[in-house]
């Protein structure tokens, strides 16, 4: 596994990540960069803010949908040791009083969250604990690969975590290579699909929430039964939509910008909501690229059934 400093696949991988889930949990799956932060705030608005009027909505995402494995991307050789004064030490110490952060800052932020919570994770169902279906609901999401390439590659350039510097053509083949963090997207993608059927289970696409954006809104609504009126869900459709996150987000004070965000790559090509699109691969990836990507789509894809479908 490359972009993360100081880690492995194998470390990911070496054994699963017992954390406790509660019948009120819902847990946001996703590979990177297949729509987590935009349903992590569908999610977590229609189960906690449906008539926008929640105070506690105005807290970055990632403050109030904790990231389940967060302290192991922590741990980079890229990033300095969390300071005191650090916005996510401050509320480890506030949420976990007497704890040891040496025991997993983010998890046992989690562990102490008030339900109901919402959690997000790029892990796969093999790296979890295996009653998590019989337990909460969980909403996965799946992306067209050409659009998480390119959406990645800036991703990872971005977060110092990774720290990448190479070009896309050498991204793309470390993707097809299956050498990237969080290991293989098909085979996570797999094991999401052969569980769908499931009625805890929630299968979204993300082209399909992108062009029939109300149509999956209510399925989500109907999946997690909060049983939102039809303006309630127009409010938090428009509330959640690209153009008013990333508004947000650059007002938003916080100073985890600095400590994990590459200023250049901020200046140069954008910040962390950088275009939300569908179809921006072609944009970006060449002839060449985008046939290597095809390929392993075909080939690795092919047991998922003529139903799935990529794009819409």
């Amino acid at each position: 596994m490359l972009l993360a400093s100081g880690h492995t696949a194998e470390a990911l991988q070496g054994e699963e990540l017992e954390h406790q889930f509660r019948e009120s949990d819902v847990v946001v799956m996703t590979w990177p960069k297949c729509g987590t932060t935009w349903m992590q705030e569908i999610v977590w608005t229609m189960r906690n803010n449906p008539d926008l009027d929640n105070p506690q909505a105005m807290v970055p995402t990632h403050n109030r949908v904790p990231f389940l494995e967060l302290d192991i991307l922590l741990n980079s050789q890229n990033i300095p040791p969390l300071g005191e004064d650090s916005e996510l030490m401050k509320a480890f110490r506030y949420r976990c009083p007497h704890k040891d952060p040496k025991d997993g800052i983010l998890m046992q932020i989690t562990e102490v969250s008030p339900d109901p919570r919402t959690i997000k994770t790029h892990l796969p169902f093999s790296l979890l604990n295996p009653h998590l279906l019989d337990t909460a609901k969980v909403i996965y999401v799946a992306r067209n690969p050409k659009d998480v390439v390119v959406s990645y590659h800036h991703h990872s350039r971005l977060i110092k975590f990774h720290d990448f510097s190479s070009s896309l053509d050498q991204f793309v083949q470390y993707f097809v290579d299956d050498d990237l963090v969080f290991g293989p997207y098909w085979m996570h993608l797999k094991e999401a699909w052969e569980k769908r059927e499931h009625p805890n289970l929630h299968f979204v696409n993300y082209e399909d929430l992108k062009q029939n954006n109300m149509v999956e809104m209510r399925k989500i609504n109907e999946f997690l039964g909060t049983n939102l009126t039809e303006e309630q869900l127009q409010k938090v459709a428009k509330y959640t939509n690209f153009s008013e996150m990333k508004t947000r987000e650059e007002t938003q004070s916080d100073p985890k910008k600095t400590i994990v965000f590459n200023t250049d790559i901020v200046t140069s090509s954008g910040g962390f909501y950088r275009k939300g699109k569908a179809g921006d691969w072609k944009e970006h990836l060449t002839p060449e690229m985008e046939a290597k990507i095809d390929q392993w789509t075909q080939q690795k894809t092919k047991d998922l059934g003529s139903s799935f479908r990529f794009s819409s």
